[in-house]
């Protein structure tokens, strides 16, 4: 606890950067540094800082993969080659592999909250929300209606689903695994995608959609090689992603939602075929990509009536002054 509390007290004495009253979440970082000059300082400094962002991610993501791989095959005893060892951890064929890639993807944590105090000087509590801070109760409800939505779309999309169960080999430690990295992994996707790179990409316009559809964009792109459907299915999550934080002020609906899909697609694919299937997707049709996307739009028009419901605030505290 006493080493928690220096480091918040650090970080309040870093992070002395302030958003305006009265802003969207998409302007909490231009508005913090437009407070010290011009806005296309902004937009420089945001730019810089989403580059030094996808570096480190580059860098430090496989690192963390590799590492905790090899203190894997050392502690199993170096069964065979390592380069064997990793190949099938990295295709997601053992559980450490999973934790492994996940915990590399989970960096993405640290990376933003390290550029929004190193580069911006904001305090890492305005990435969450424009309250600020995570609003648990609306993220754990924005949670349960993913999970029923999602589902529900999937069941009917694939009837067939329930009846072809035949857990893969080694199915129980995967659904620990699962469970223990994949919120994790999605989490950290958001913050990064959806929290930074939306806030630093915003060149100081007043409308938040130029920043929503760069993030998306990059999102997809990072997910590698793949076929026009599965990046438009990937590109438009990151779309309706982003429109939630715009709707909702916060990025609570977004990880809900990608904890939801990724926790379920794995667990769904070590029930009817393998994890590495799921894993080594590169291709999938029209209509599967037409589904996924309906089911997303589905559950993002629900958590935006959820969150009106629960009168979620979608600017920063105070009356913003204009003129």
């Amino acid at each position: 606890m006493p080493l928690l509390r220096r480091l918040g007290s650090g970080l309040d004495r870093l992070a002395v950067a302030q958003p305006p009253a009265g802003v969207p979440y998409s302007e909490v970082l231009a508005g913090a540094d437009g407070a010290q000059g011009p806005r296309w300082r902004s937009l420089a400094v945001g730019v810089i800082g989403a580059a030094l962002g996808i570096v480190l991610f580059l860098v430090v993501t496989p690192a963390v993969e590799l590492g905790v791989l090899g203190i894997g095959w050392a502690v199993a005893g170096q069964p065979g080659s390592f380069t064997e060892y990793y190949r099938a951890g990295h295709a997601f064929q053992t559980p450490l592999g999973m934790v492994a890639a996940h915990l590399g993807l989970a960096m993405l944590i640290p990376i933003t909250v390290a550029l929004l105090v190193g580069v911006h000087r904001v305090h890492p509590r305005w990435l969450h929300s424009v309250q600020p801070g995570f609003r648990w109760r609306y993220g754990l409800v924005a949670f349960g209606v993913a999970c029923v939505v999602l589902n529900g779309v999937m069941l009917v999309s694939q009837p067939a689903t329930l009846g072809a169960l035949r857990p893969q080999p080694g199915f129980w430690g995967f659904l620990v695994a699962i469970l223990l990295t994949s919120p994790l992994q999605a989490a950290a996707e958001e913050y990064f995608f959806r929290g930074y790179l939306m806030q630093a990409l915003q060149p100081g316009l007043r409308s938040p959609w130029f920043g929503v559809v760069a993030s998306a964009l990059v999102f997809a792109l990072f997910h590698g090689t793949q076929n026009l459907p599965l990046f438009l299915d990937r590109f438009g999550f990151g779309l309706l992603a982003g429109v939630l934080v715009v709707r909702t002020g916060g990025l609570e609906a977004g990880i809900a939602a990608h904890v939801a899909n990724n926790i379920f697609a794995f667990t769904w694919a070590g029930l009817t075929s393998t994890i590495a299937t799921v894993r080594a997707t590169q291709v999938i049709g029209w209509v599967e990509a037409a589904w996924d996307l309906a089911g997303f739009a589905l559950y993002a028009l629900a958590a935006v009536w959820v969150g009106r419901r629960m009168h979620l605030a979608t600017t920063t505290p105070g009356v913003r002054q204009v003129g």
